[in-house]
Parts: structure tokens; sequence; C-alpha cells
């Protein structure tokens, strides 16, 4: 053999010399760590994750910890308005005989069925006995047990367990059919009736020369001019062949001469509308009847003009009330974020794409599938054993201090991972997942391979 080849020969045992040394320590070199039934002084219980188990696991006693009062507020108002104050006096002036009166008759008019309005009180009434519909909260209605609904200012009634449905403008044909599609559409039997108990959406005003002066609701059954005089007390006046009944109605005033009024049935029976307004009275120049439907008008706008004041108020205080609270709740998410407020957290470790501590979230339990996947952010399957998922808990007996029970999900099997979605943590939980072999075996490779690398070229350049 040359010197060249000796040499040569010399280098690779020298090499395979180190190699070997360095596979024979590497028990030294790398340690991997696994979950054992004896831990030093530390007792650990290993049980497998089944459906028992986790029953069993889930028994623990724990309470989430709930989000400060503030982030289940509303900011909305009590639905209490300011009222509109004192209304203006009545108006008043002499009376003046006429010599003779005009007729200015109102047209026949057909306002159709009635329209269901703002203010009106619905009753929903169902058969008796016990129907899907008598079922649902609030919804009780039948000869003896009957429940009213306010038609509220968006035209809107609320039913317990059922939610808002808007019938204003809607005939009572037209609302029980809406009130059906509603109910149909919540997966409840519909049988039931609607009828209107209070009739406050329509109404006519009588004033003047009359018993009673007041203002007439309009129901189901047409109202007449002749019924409204009558509701009203009737005509006072003595000496009625100068008297007339004056109707303001969309901003024209009719006149009917007293006379003429009884004498034809057309005048006795004309119907009334929504907003119309009756005077009684013997002024030719019609300056008192003008007076008082002015003051009707006045009224009208006054209200209008109070009510937009209040709505205004209370836009007000309900922004200022949500900026307050948003306040509130960004305080507390700055809290939150610096570590001020005291949260249960569980640990992740081992074979996790990020070891970190999971924060258990408010008011709702966490599952074992919610820290993998979500906070641990999966198990990588190259390097993590998914057969060796561990998590560990101590035991809270202090008869038992020390002792640590190791819940084992073997995840191999995919179908496992439900449980993994039904097994609650625990605050101080700590969730272990094991290595592969063949990744221990590729660390230790990592971690001697620098050194045989050194100790090689060291034997070859002495």
């Amino acid at each position: 053999m040359t010197k060249k080849g000796a040499t040569m020969t010399l280098r690779a045992g020298l090499l395979g010399g180190a190699i070997a040394l360095g596979l024979s320590g590497c028990g030294a070199v790398y340690t991997s760590p696994k979950v054992a039934e004896q831990a030093g002084s530390t007792n650990v219980r290993v049980l497998a994750v089944s459906g028992e188990s986790v029953l069993l696991a889930n028994r623990a006693p724990y309470n989430p910890r709930t989000l400060p009062a503030i982030f289940s507020s509303t900011t909305g108002s009590n639905g209490a308005l300011r009222g509109a104050g004192a209304l203006p006096s009545a108006p008043f002036s002499p009376e003046v005989r006429p010599s003779d009166l005009d007729l200015r008759p109102p047209p026949s008019v057909s306002p159709g069925p009635y329209e269901i309005g703002v203010g009106d009180v619905l009753i929903i009434a169902s058969p008796s006995g016990s129907s899907t519909v008598e079922e649902l909260s609030g919804l009780l209605a039948a000869q003896n047990r009957r429940q009213g609904y306010t038609v509220q200012d968006d035209g809107a009634i609320t039913i317990p367990d059922i939610g808002r449905i808007s019938v204003a403008g809607l005939t009572l044909g037209e609302a029980e059919a809406e009130v059906f599609d509603i109910l149909v559409q919540k997966q409840v039997e519909p049988s039931f009736s609607i009828e209107v108990s209070e009739f406050n959406s329509q109404r006519v005003s009588v004033g003047g020369a009359v018993g009673n002066p007041a203002v007439l609701p309009i129901t189901l059954i047409p109202l007449t001019l002749e019924q409204a005089l009558a509701a009203a007390g009737g005509i006072t006046l003595e000496d009625q062949d100068f008297a007339s009944v004056r109707l303001y109605r969309d901003g024209t005033l009719y006149q009917i001469p007293l006379k003429d009024f009884y004498a034809s049935d057309r005048y006795l029976n004309a119907r009334l509308l929504d907003g119309d307004s009756i005077f009684v009275d013997t002024e030719y120049n019609l300056e008192r009847a003008e007076a008082y439907f002015e003051q009707q008008i006045r009224v009208a706008e006054f209200r209008q003009i109070s009510r937009v004041q209040a709505l205004n108020e209370l836009q007000t205080e309900v922004s200022l009330r949500r900026a307050q609270a948003d306040e509130a709740r960004a305080n507390f998410q700055v809290r939150l974020d610096t570590g001020a407020v005291k949260r249960d957290y569980v640990y992740l470790a081992g074979e996790v794409k990020a070891q970190a501590r999971y924060p258990l979230p408010f008011e709702q339990q966490a599952s074992l599938a919610d820290a993998l996947f979500d906070g641990a952010g999966g198990v990588p399957t190259q390097t993590g054993d998914l057969s060796q998922i561990y998590v560990l808990r101590a035991s809270t007996n202090p008869r038992e201090f020390g002792a640590v029970t190791a819940w084992h999900l073997n995840a191999k099997n995919a179908a496992n991972l439900v449980l993994a979605s039904r097994f609650e943590l625990r605050p101080d939980d700590i969730i272990f997942v094991a290595e592969q072999p063949v990744t221990k075996w590729s660390r230790v490779i990592q971690q001697i391979t620098p050194s045989l690398i050194t100790s090689s070229v060291g034997a070859v350049t002495n």
C-alpha cells in the first residue's frame, strides 16, 4: 500500500470512530420530555380520554369569569318622554245673529274598511284549550283569557316570544294574514283572530253648541254626522233656525244650515273621516268656527314641536350614555391587555406550534379542542405524536397533595377528536403533546452533528 493510501485509510477510520463515539453518547446529548406514572414525589395517574372519562373530568367545579355589567347594559331610555305642557285656552268670540246661511255640504265619501293605526289596542284571541298559540308567553287570549297589544309609534305590536309585527295601515284581515305569516315562520301553529278593543288612532272632534263637546273615536261601525252630534249631547241652541253645522276637513270648511241638516238623510248619514272637526254655531261669518279650527291646528303643531324637542333630548341622552359605556368598555380592554384583570389560563407545552398560555374565555367553557386549534395553532404532524396528547390536572384535594391526573387522548384515530371538543378545561391545566420517535432521533442527530464534524476534522488534521 502506498503512503497516500495509508493516510486516507487512517482518516476514514478516525471519522468512523468519532461518529460511533458520538452516537454511543446520544443519551446524554438529548432528553425527550414524556408523561410517566411516577415523577419523583409526584404521583401521576394516566386515564384514557373516553366518553365516560370526559364526563368524570367535566365534573370538576368551575365557574367562568364574567365580564363587567357594562358589557350587557344597553343605552336606551326608559321609554318616558316629557309632556307637552299646558295647552292654550279655547278661543272665544261674541255671538252674531245671521240673517241667512249658505249651504256648502261636504262631498260623499266611502273610506272603506277600518285601518289599524298607532294607539289602537288589539286583542289576539285563540280558541279555548291548550293549543300551540296559547302556550306562547303573553299570547293568551280566549274568552276569559285575552291579552291586549297597543300599536306603538312605529306602527308595530310586540308579541312575547314572537317579536315585533308591523300592523299600522292594515285592515283586520290584512293584519291577521301578517300575523299568520310570522307565526308560520316561527314554526308556531296559528289559530287565532284579531279584534280591536280600543279605537285610539282615528278621531273626530265635536264642539260648539252641543251638550258635551268631545273627541269621538272612529270604530268598525261607520260614524255619521248625526251619530257624532248625538254622542256629544245633541245641539243645545234654543233658536235652531239660525244654527249651522260646520265641518272642517283637509283644509276646507263645509257648512250645513240646521234646517237643511234635519230635512235630508244625506246630511244626517254623512260619513265622517279621521281628523274631521265639527262645530255647531249660529255665526254667519264663520269667524268663531275658524278660530276653533285654527286652535285645533295650533294644538297639533304645538304637540308635534314638543315631541320633536323631546326626541332630540332623548337622542342626546342616549348618545351620552353610549359614549360613557364605550369609554368604560375601552378602559376594561386596556386593563385586560396590560394584565390588570385577573384571568384563568391553561398552558400549552410540547409539540405544538406555539408554546404559550391560553386564556380561558369569559362567561363560557373552553374545550381541549379550543386550546389546541385556537391557542396552540394546532399540532404539527411532522413532529407531534397525535397518539400522545395529555391534559395534566393537579388534584385539588389537600389529602392528595402532589397528585396529578394525566388525561390521555389518542388522536391517531381522528374520530377521537370529537372527545376533545367535549373535554372541558379548568384553570392551570397543562396540555402536553409528545414528540414522534423519529423527531427525537432527528434532534439527536442535529445536536451531535456539529461535534462529530469538529472531532473528525480534528482527528484528520492531527
